[in-house]
């Protein structure tokens, strides 16, 4: 069971990548790879070496990147010149930019209770008074909202398999496709790390975190 994702890894990218003749060629090949990029950028936020990577604004730079994020997800979309592809992009993009205020205005909040914008200071801070017995109705927010970040299930509408086949990634194959996936679960590793550390402190809470999106879609499904 443990080896099955990189046996799927490895099958991906030995797979042969086929261009859609009326794509946008350009586009197409760049959105997967700056997807991952971003994705792999926002694990800044964590030093892994002590305090050498310690950055003062790190809060203000998740913010930044997943508001970028949202661009690739409609150029994957719109470069596929396909309608299912284009409309599950759209999907995206609404449900995203809906759900980022929201929780921006949460991040602000603990930022405020904090005083700190460093993922490390407030890890620190949270974990000699863990914020989520301050706030229990925020906190239940915060869930709801990274799983509509994420693009999971129930809020998994730009994948809606009864109406879209598989959304904006539908065109995209081989090593494209695993470029995605890979870009939207470490998205979901990452919240579960950022959740861990904003609400408890302590980074061995975001595993089971992780497994809340494996359960809310095993409990809801479509």
């Amino acid at each position: 069971g443990i080896p099955q994702p990189l046996a799927d890894a490895l099958k991906l990218f030995v797979k042969e990548w086929v261009m859609p003749t009326s794509s946008n060629y350009l586009p197409f090949i760049l959105t997967p790879t700056v997807m991952l990029i971003l994705a792999l950028s926002l694990w800044q936020l964590f030093p892994s070496f002590m305090l050498s990577t310690q950055m003062t604004l790190g809060m203000l730079l998740f913010l930044c990147i997943s508001s970028m994020a949202v661009y690739t997800t409609l150029m994957a979309g719109w470069a596929s010149n396909s309608k299912y592809a284009l409309l599950g992009a759209i999907r995206a993009m609404a449900q995203t930019i809906s759900y980022e205020v929201t929780m921006t205005l949460i991040i602000i909040f603990y930022l405020f209770m904090m005083s700190q914008m460093d993922m490390v200071t407030i890890r620190l801070t949270s974990f000699s008074m863990p914020t989520i017995a301050l706030s229990i109705p925020l906190a239940t927010m915060w869930v709801v909202v990274i799983l509509a970040e994420t693009n999971r299930a129930p809020f998994d509408f730009a994948e809606g398999e009864s109406e879209l086949v598989s959304g904006f990634n539908i065109e995209y194959g081989g090593a494209g496709f695993a470029f995605l996936f890979m870009a939207e679960y470490s998205n979901i590793l990452m919240m579960s790390l950022l959740t861990a550390c904003m609400l408890t402190g302590t980074l061995i809470m975001s595993t089971p975190l992780a497994m809340v999106f494996l359960w809310a879609r095993a409990t809801l499904p479509r």
